[in-house]
């Protein structure tokens, strides 16, 4: 390796000591026998001052340096109220380790901004920008959390194909692949194998996973390759059940993020709210009453949320000081839902995640009595010979369970502030986007 030290841990308290730094030229500014050279790594910047009366060769080389080539300097750490972080390094040896191609796609150092397109044909330039790096680095302490809430409860990592037989969600948003001489899809969800494994004995389990939706779409909150965090567990009084666990875990996240990203959150400019109480609890039917005499609005489909609406009700509870809450009882739910349970006063045991007004998960309790799934698959008309290895999987005696697929690029989004999902993915697909 090559020896260096990271910038963000050059402190004043190492004034006099000698280090090696190694990154990108963030900027140059040459004001003529003095050059500032601002290298950039992962962990922020650092300034090494060049004087031509100091050491003419070094001074040289520092005037041939471009915008981002990959350079090593060493030198004496200087404490100086005017560089950022409070630092700089008086330089004792450059090495130019690679000379990046000039012009440049994007800028990097300036304030010039770039329409996503063009930050996404670029993607390798654009994540050098540290508030765009601020996005992943974030993202890895909140899903370090949210992984380690769950072990700590007991929950057992699993890891489900995403090559299957039929699919959970319906045929229309599906990827065929060639399988041998077989059709298969690409996972839209590991609903059914979850449901086999709660009648398998794994009672509490977990997966941080991909899922693909072939849907034809042009919005800021869909993408056709989707990071998805799915929970499982069985032993169930009911639904409510499964959203104390979604409740736990995500506060425990966003304390983590709040905690331990505050220098990402300070380069996206967030004021991250973690909310101390619990979430609301509404019923579909309340949702729609809150929609209609708050905001006069009234979803296209009866039976379910449009963007509009997840949006009024967002705005409705954070007004409150809620930024999260579930709504539950969606009507028309699909065959693997508890739904129309005599004594209950709503249509279904399904319920959705909303967190700044967009939805971030869907999930609820699960049928497991296989006779009234295949009641229900016949009702919706759909073809059970793709799910019989499901259906007999769960044939032999199935605990009551529950659980939910939250997507981890809708909750990176939020937690940011991004105006478009594919922000908050490194390398995003869509139907115009299959590369870089």
């Amino acid at each position: 390796m090559i020896d260096r030290t990271y910038t963000g841990d050059v402190t004043p308290e190492m004034d006099g000591e000698t280090v090696a730094i190694a990154g990108h030229v963030h900027e140059l500014r040459d004001l003529g026998g003095l050059v500032f050279v601002i290298v950039r790594d992962r962990e922020g910047l650092l300034q090494a001052v060049f004087k031509e009366d100091r050491e003419p060769a070094l001074f040289e080389d520092a005037e041939d340096l471009g915008a981002e080539d990959v350079v090593r300097i060493e030198g004496e750490v200087t404490e100086s109220g005017q560089a950022p972080g409070g630092v700089e390094l008086v330089p004792e040896s450059l090495e130019l380790i690679d000379e990046a191609d000039a012009p440049l796609p994007l800028e990097i150092s300036k304030d010039v901004e770039a329409d996503l397109s063009t930050r996404l044909d670029n993607r390798g330039i654009d994540l050098r920008q540290p508030e765009v790096k601020a996005i992943f680095t974030l993202k890895s302490v909140l899903m370090d959390a949210m992984e380690d809430w769950f072990e700590r409860e007991g929950f057992v990592d699993v890891d489900t194909p995403l090559i299957s037989k039929g699919g959970a969600e319906g045929g229309a948003e599906l990827f065929p692949v060639v399988y041998y001489e077989e059709e298969a899809f690409l996972s839209q969800s590991p609903q059914l194998y979850k449901q086999i494994l709660m009648a398998s004995g794994f009672d509490k389990i977990y997966e941080t996973g991909t899922a693909f939706r072939a849907e034809d779409f042009a919005t800021s909150r869909h993408v056709s390759e989707i990071a998805m965090f799915d929970v499982e567990l069985a032993y169930i009084e009911d639904h409510d059940d499964v959203m104390d666990v979604q409740e736990e875990s995500l506060r425990y996240a966003l304390e983590q993020v709040a905690e331990h990203a505050e220098h990402e959150l300070d380069e996206l400019g967030v004021d991250l709210t973690v909310p101390d109480e619990d979430f609301p609890r509404i019923t579909f039917d309340e949702a729609l009453d809150i929609l209609e005499d708050e905001f006069g609005h009234f979803p296209d489909d009866p039976t379910d949320l449009d963007t509009k609406g997840e949006k009024l009700l967002g705005e409705y509870f954070e007004e409150q000081g809620h930024p999260a809450f579930f709504v539950v009882g969606y009507p028309d739910e699909k065959f693997y839902y508890m739904q129309n349970v005599e004594g209950d006063d709503i249509a279904s045991r399904k319920f959705d995640l909303i967190y700044k007004g967009q939805e971030l998960s869907s999930g609820g309790q699960r049928q497991h009595d296989v006779d009234a799934m295949r009641e229900m698959m016949q009702a919706e008309g759909v073809d059970e010979s793709n799910f019989e290895f499901y259906l007999d999987a769960l044939s032999y005696g199935t605990p009551p369970h529950g659980g939910y697929g939250l997507g981890i690029d809708r909750l990176v989004q939020q937690v940011c502030d991004l105006d478009n999902i594919k922000e908050a993915i490194l390398f995003p697909r869509d139907p115009n986007r299959l590369a870089p």
